[in-house]
């Protein structure tokens, strides 16, 4: 039966407009985004066979490609790309949020803002916090994107843009994809040379972050840095 046929209470938009928000459950709101199923399946019924594929976990579904949407039977390129889209606004939304709210007094401060950036990734990132004198954040900007087990920084890039921003510190972090947290030596050979080359701009490293599973290890915390 379409949707169109059900009773007013039970349509997942009509009942989020009317009861709000937290009455809609997950698959309803997948079912939104969605919009129209196809000849077999509703718009409810292929998103609660989507969130069964997930495990029912709307982060499993957040990791998904669009192109791993449209192997679901009814998911087209732009269904995919508009379930895609709702999951980047809350994952800015979130980041905005998390950017405005703090200032870095610990690692686990640093961590939390730095955690969406890296959500959902297989590849290794490197993003950068370029901090003000007070400790709060000015800019997070990404650095570099590699493979699977490394990436490529430039420092000269780095420097540059600490000096745009005028950061008195900044904080490194990048990736594990593995969920291995251990530094490897090309991580301590990284910071090593980062910390040199800031130190001519008078431009302190705070830390070092290192980021997998939504765990963290922290160069400052281990006092390697």
């Amino acid at each position: 039966m379409s949707i169109k046929n059900w009773k007013e209470d039970d349509r997942p938009r009509e009942k989020f407009i009317t009861k709000g928000r937290q009455s809609v459950s997950d698959s309803e709101l997948l079912a939104i985004l969605i919009g129209m199923g196809d000849k077999e399946n509703s718009a409810l019924d292929l998103a609660k066979k989507i969130m069964v594929d997930s495990d029912n976990s709307l982060t499993n579904l957040s990791k998904l490609s669009t192109k791993e949407l449209t192997k679901f039977k009814g998911i087209g390129p732009a269904k995919a790309v508009t379930i895609a889209t709702a999951f980047e606004l809350g994952l800015r939304a979130n980041v905005s949020e998390n950017k405005t709210s703090k200032k870095i007094k610990s690692s686990r401060d640093a961590f939390e803002i730095l955690l969406p950036y890296y959500h959902g990734l297989r590849h290794e990132e490197f993003f950068v916090l370029f901090l003000a004198r007070n400790l709060s954040v000015i800019s997070v900007d990404k650095i570099s994107m590699g493979g699977t087990s490394s990436t490529v920084v430039d420092f000269k890039i780095i420097a540059k843009y600490a000096i745009e921003h005028l950061a008195s510190s900044i904080i490194l972090s990048h990736n594990h994809p593995s969920g291995e947290l251990s530094p490897s030596k090309e991580d301590d050979r990284l910071t090593i040379k980062a910390k040199e080359a800031l130190s001519l701009f008078d431009i302190s490293i705070s830390d070092h972050i290192i980021i997998g599973n939504k765990k963290y290890y922290s160069f400052a915390d281990e006092g390697r840095i």
